[in-house]
């Protein structure tokens, strides 16, 4: 039985990590790739790494960034975090130079974990990083330094330290409708306070159980990645990590792992699907799988019933959520449900309002700007004042997203009114999109929308004007892109236009936009 289900829930992580180690200490924490680490190692590591935090000259509320892949070492940090005080701060490791540059810059971070490739990308931007006082590479170089010889000689005891539920532990980049990236802050209460509603109502619409082999495909930098390891490590199961998203090699995991439960994207499960030779069989041990990031199709919802047959849960939120506000829950998950177009309810003791432009509440199915009152809610933004004030205000926070409560307290979301693309669970952001492409000598004016992917979800395309007498070609543009932003932010599709779409003020109407693309 897991300690939801007797009601006996640790409060904070340090607590809950030495719970674990001393009443699972020999019960796998991690598995990663052939590498695994008990319970008690997980314990004994994460205390090494606070005092070495402490030791490098590490406070409270001091900037730690991480650049690299899921692993052992990123939830080592984080538990130290959370028994030191310290925020860890973590990076897409496909960022390029310039857009690392930013997050540890606007962060402030004083210390930086990284894989070894990224540091010659680390060296290149050093000089621009005025409160980096330290890098040290995760893995084990040469000299034999490396993570883990930085932490050896450190005591494994907990340290003294005090970090209560709500300080911060972690800043998580996102962008909002200027395209720069920011920093939210989240506070451990917030990781949990889901888990929390849903035990004291006792609902199962998402759970994690002891027993529990359980599987993120969602990366650390990720709000979904560290929400969906807290929870299992609360819950003192088995965390199965896997560094970025192959079909075959998580196929591999299902059929011989033993996994019990996993959180994805809906392309993921249609990847799955497609592979060769997939059967029922192969996912008989699978009990549940949340999705986020997009509704399933019900075609591709039907055959996840019909070949892995599990129960699916559906979850909303933004990353100032803490990942999820509203569920559709398993009960809702059928071929030809009436609410598969929704993107759920909201958990008990959170809730969701449509408001129209004067704030004025609207009633069920009349659009407007969805705003949530939830207990998981974000700090804010990190040194961002005036912007944490327009999201967070009167008790909501406003999600920028358009969408309706329907009679039934069924949330449906729209469109989304900041104009963020998935790209297979991934948020890209036009304006930063636009940014790099305005910089080609070539390009006029543009502008970015999604568009439909069988695979991915959404895509990005652009619609560019280009200078009088200039003609750049997709191609062209594509090559000018490389190096200025992650692969999954670069345009898949190109269309050039004598001009763009405005309405009287001079925006750019998107929505014309994705029409016609």
């Amino acid at each position: 039985m897991s300690t939801a289900a007797t009601g006996e829930r640790p409060r904070t992580i340090a607590a809950a990590s030495a719970r674990h180690a001393e009443t699972r200490p020999d019960h796998l924490a991690i598995a990663c790739e052939g590498r695994t680490v008990t319970y008690r190692e997980l314990h004994l590591r994460s205390n090494r790494t606070a005092h070495a935090l402490l030791a490098a000259g590490a406070v409270q509320g001091t900037r730690i960034g991480y650049l690299g892949h899921d692993g052992e070492h990123l939830y080592d940090l984080l538990l130290a975090c959370a028994k030191t005080g310290v925020v860890l701060v973590p990076a897409d490791p496909r960022l390029t130079a310039g857009e690392i540059e930013h997050v540890l810059r606007d962060s402030q971070a004083e210390l930086l974990f990284t894989e070894e490739r990224h540091l010659p990308a680390i060296d290149s931007i050093r000089s621009g990083l005025d409160r980096l006082r330290l890098v040290v590479p995760l893995e084990k170089g040469e000299a034999g330094d490396g993570f883990l010889a930085w932490t050896a000689a450190h005591p494994d005891t907990q340290p003294d330290t005090s970090a209560g539920p709500r300080h911060p532990l972690a800043q998580m980049y996102t962008s909002g409708t200027t395209g720069a990236p920011k920093g939210v802050v989240l506070s451990q209460a917030s990781f949990w306070a889901i888990s929390d509603l849903l035990a004291r109502h006792e609902l199962d619409w998402l759970d994690w159980r002891e027993d529990d082999r359980s599987l993120s495909l969602l990366p650390g930098h990720h709000i979904g990645g560290p929400w969906w390891f807290l929870h299992g490590y609360r819950a003192a199961c088995t965390n199965v990590l896997v560094p970025g998203f192959d079909a075959k090699r998580t196929m591999e995991l299902i059929r011989d792992g033993g996994l019990t439960t996993a959180l994805m994207v809906p392309s993921m499960l249609q990847i799955l699907l497609a592979e060769p030779d997939v059967e029922p069989a192969d996912f008989a041990g699978l009990r549940k799988v949340v999705y986020g990031g997009s509704p399933i199709p019900e075609s591709v919802l039907a055959r996840c019933i019909e070949v892995m047959g599990c129960e699916f849960a559906q979850i909303y939120g933004l990353t100032e959520t803490c990942a999820s506000a509203v569920c559709l829950p398993p009960a809702d998950h059928y071929p030809g449900s009436p609410r598969l177009g929704a993107a759920g309810r909201p958990y008990p003791g959170v809730a969701v309002q449509a408001v129209g432009p004067d704030g004025a509440v609207l009633g069920p199915g009349e659009i407007g700007e969805l705003r949530i009152d939830t207990p998981a809610v974000m700090e804010g933004y990190w040194q961002r004042p005036e912007e944490s004030r327009r999201t967070l205000h009167d008790g909501w926070l406003y999600t920028g997203d358009a969408g309706y409560v329907d009679a039934d307290g069924y949330v449906h979301v729209c469109d989304r009114i900041k104009d963020v693309i998935l790209v297979a669970g991934e948020n890209v952001y036009p304006a930063e999109v636009e940014n790099a492409l305005s910089k080609h000598p070539g390009v006029a004016d543009v502008a970015v929308t999604s568009v439909p992917h069988q695979v991915r979800g959404e895509a990005v395309h652009a619609c560019v004007v280009p200078r009088q007498g200039e003609r750049p070609s997709p191609r062209e543009l594509l090559l000018f892109l490389k190096g200025r932003l992650a692969d999954y932010k670069t345009p898949t599709s190109y269309e050039f236009v004598d001009e763009l779409p405005r309405n009287a003020g001079g925006k750019v109407l998107r929505r014309a936009l994705r029409a016609r693309a």
